[in-house]
């Protein structure tokens, strides 16, 4: 059956035979022959003719061709989807032919995502253009090509790029991640200042809701030790008593007031590093990816470190100390100096570089690992294997660098604290190792730990309620 309707339907018909074409399809989709073919008629059509399609991907089309908004396409609706999805295809394919010799293989595959962006092994590669090829020959003609793709909204392997793109919409509420990356089409449609958006909105309730066991981490990291060993359930009493409920939240007004400038900076500042640092124009390498995106992450922290700053000291603020985050300023600048605002600045730049590197590493072995071990008839893993290799990445990357999160946030947070010593980076670290251990490099790791999952969960949710608000197309 399958080969008939192939035969039928995939052949290089056009023209005066299109439209007939279209309109046998059309009668075959349309089973209860009301003049419209809606989601389940599709869905249930493709089914029955062996042509797979991806999960949601006949709502997508009915939504792509659905002009009037009668949740169906009638006749004029199901040709001109067809057909402007077929130009589409044809353009991608011809983009993807780099010898111009009418079949796709898989070194085309491989160096079309690697212009993208994505290295891809030999075996990967492959894999993908197995997923395509139905005759075996191990290359792609142009029919292959848009039967794979005629009934699925995916148009090119740019989508095999978004499904993978290690996005910072997983808000851990940690600076140092790399900056988000868009296409080219994204950029000029305007769709990036979206994406931002509905990402700091999402970064903003995360870090609200996990803003608790923010501070706790915070305050373990600076008050815990051998003598004072303090525990999540005493700290948490301790923190209520001292300041009532509302203190479980202090710090946070100025660690969601900072995401939009540190976002903004980072994402201009790594386009600029990327044109920089590639050896060829419109195309960069992973590790110019990597440096731009360090630098890139660096550049922003220089700029809204003070800020860093001050989230500390209000963090751990007593009853009465500071009346606002300009309050704090002030009082810093006045008692400390200027220079107060940038203590614990070098072990903050240096952490970007292990938790950016093993972060990323940890990404692309998972992604690599999947796509060797699952990749059968699709590149898109699905949003929980993606959640979860963003998620323990980032992790990951957490547990590297966290020595280093510690003595920046101790250094920051010493002067406010009576009878401590002012010491400097390499002091501190050896103090630290001769009185607690190494295991004193990880004070405060518990709650850090705990807030990862719900951090990720709810800036997940927030971010696609705010892309339907936006208008971001998925």
């Amino acid at each position: 059956m399958y080969q008939a309707v192939r035969k039928l339907f995939f052949t290089d018909c056009h023209c005066a035979d299109e439209s007939s074409t279209y309109e046998t399809l059309f009668s075959k989709l349309d089973t209860n022959k009301d003049g419209k073919v809606d989601v389940s008629e599709l869905k249930a059509g493709l089914a029955a003719m062996g042509i797979q399609t991806g999960k949601g991907a006949a709502q997508k089309i009915i939504s792509s061709g659905d002009k009037d908004k009668d949740e169906g396409l009638d006749f004029s609706e199901f040709s001109k989807y067809l057909k402007d999805h077929e130009k589409k295809l044809r353009l991608t394919f011809k983009s993807l032919d780099k010898n111009n010799d009418g079949r796709i293989d898989f070194m085309e595959i491989k160096q079309s995502l690697a212009d993208l962006g994505m290295d891809v092994s030999k075996v990967e590669a492959e894999k993908i253009l197995q997923s395509i090829d139905v005759d075996g020959t191990m290359t792609v003609d142009w029919n292959e090509w848009r039967e794979h793709f005629l009934f699925n909204p995916a148009t090119n392997l740019q989508e095999i790029v978004r499904y993978w793109k290690h996005s910072t919409v997983l808000d851990i509420g940690d600076s140092l991640t790399i900056p988000d990356e868009f296409t080219e089409e994204e950029k000029t449609t305007g769709i990036w200042w979206r994406q931002l958006a509905a990402g700091a909105m999402a970064g903003a309730v995360s870090r609200t809701g996990t803003a608790p066991l923010d501070r706790m981490k915070v305050f373990m990291q600076v008050h815990s030790s051998k003598s004072n060993k303090i525990s999540l359930v005493g700290g948490f009493k301790q923190m209520l008593k001292e300041g009532g409920l509302t203190s479980l939240w202090r710090g946070n007004g100025i660690n969601v007031l900072k995401i939009a400038p540190e976002t903004a900076i980072k994402f201009m500042a790594y386009e600029q590093f990327k044109k920089m640092l590639s050896s060829e124009p419109g195309k960069v390498k992973t590790h110019e990816r990597f440096m731009a995106g360090s630098l890139a992450g660096a550049t922003a922290q220089t700029v809204i470190y003070p800020m860093e700053v001050m989230k500390t000291r209000l963090t751990l603020r007593k009853t009465g100390q500071y009346s606002s985050m300009f309050d704090c300023a002030k009082k810093i600048a006045r008692k400390e100096g200027l220079k107060a605002f940038y203590k614990g600045y070098v072990p903050n730049i240096i952490g970007i570089i292990p938790y950016a590197g093993i972060d990323l590493a940890v990404y692309e072995s998972l992604k690599n690992f999947w796509l060797s071990r699952y990749a059968k008839d699709s590149a898109n893993p699905g949003i929980l294997v993606l959640l979860g290799c963003g998620t323990l990445s980032s992790t990951c990357g957490q547990l590297a660098s966290y020595p280093l999160a510690l003595i920046r946030t101790r250094m920051q947070a010493q002067a406010s604290i009576e009878g401590a010593e002012q010491l400097p980076m390499n002091l501190m670290v050896k103090r630290i190792l001769e009185r607690e251990g190494f295991f004193g490099l990880y004070r405060g790791i518990l709650p850090n730990f705990m807030k990862v999952i719900p951090a990720v969960s709810i800036s997940y949710v927030v971010y696609e309620y705010m892309r339907d608000g936006l208008g971001i197309q998925k």
